[in-house]
């Protein structure tokens, strides 16, 4: 069962990268199947995301590729209230921290697959504020359900107006920072498995340099999100077929 976590963390690295989110969206749904609990796939999660998106925007700072004021106050915000949803797990029952599961990956799913973006940089006096609520709202999912929050930042920030591949170079470093946090919560409630972690790294690694690479230099990111929103679509019908008929 690790090697074939360890070959999956690989792959949605790749794939999850080039379009612009952490893939922890579709590692945690997997590893549940694979008969990991909850408690231990939310961290491996977010410990994948931080390791695939810190690679990323190392990528991304080398190449110029990246921008910090669009990037800071989302920061700021999901970092603050990312702790918060993860110390949130102990107050929510398990099927309940599925469903709100199950209704994240078919909300990504929407906008990977039907939104459609336009290409400008509108930005007005209430930018700012509007920047924090989404990254508390991605904060608190993204701690609760390990997934990193980068599902809903990506597409809020496009339906704002920012150009796809600045949002996507953002989106590498919030959720990076903001799953660190998340993770030192589950840390401190003792929800981690060294082994697995440690299993994890280096293709986490490896898969986010590749994947960032590939969407700068070789290939448009709009097939393979449109790939990402069918997996995210068929990743909550498999998991509301589990929860209908266990």
């Amino acid at each position: 069962m690790l090697l074939y976590i360890v070959l999956v963390s690989l792959l949605t690295s790749i794939a999850f990268s080039i379009g612009g989110v952490g893939s922890a969206i579709a590692i945690i749904p997997i590893m549940h199947w694979m008969g990991v609990s909850l408690s231990i796939a939310k961290p491996t999660g977010l410990f994948i995301n931080i390791l695939s998106m810190s690679t990323a925007t190392v990528y991304n700072v080398k190449n110029r590729k990246l921008d910090t004021k669009l990037a800071l106050p989302v920061i700021i915000s999901a970092t603050s209230i990312s702790p918060i949803g993860a110390y949130c797990t102990k107050l929510f029952p398990e099927r309940v921290v599925i469903w709100i599961l199950i209704v994240f990956l078919l909300y990504s799913g929407s906008m990977m697959l039907f939104f459609r973006s336009e290409r400008q940089s509108r930005k007005s006096k209430h930018s700012v504020s509007i920047l924090v609520s989404v990254g508390a709202i991605a904060g608190f999912l993204g701690g609760l359900l390990g997934v990193g929050g980068g599902g809903i930042i990506s597409p809020s920030l496009i339906l704002l107006g920012y150009d796809p591949k600045r949002v996507a170079g953002a989106t590498a470093l919030i959720v990076a920072i903001s799953s660190l946090t998340g993770f030192a919560e589950y840390i401190y409630m003792g929800s981690i498995d060294i082994k697995l972690l440690l299993a994890v790294s280096s293709v986490a690694l490896l898969g986010g340099w590749l994947g960032t690479r590939l969407m700068h230099n070789k290939m448009s990111s709009v097939q393979v999100k449109k790939a990402i929103g069918v997996l995210l679509f068929l990743f909550a019908i498999k998991m509301i077929e589990g929860r209908i008929f266990q």
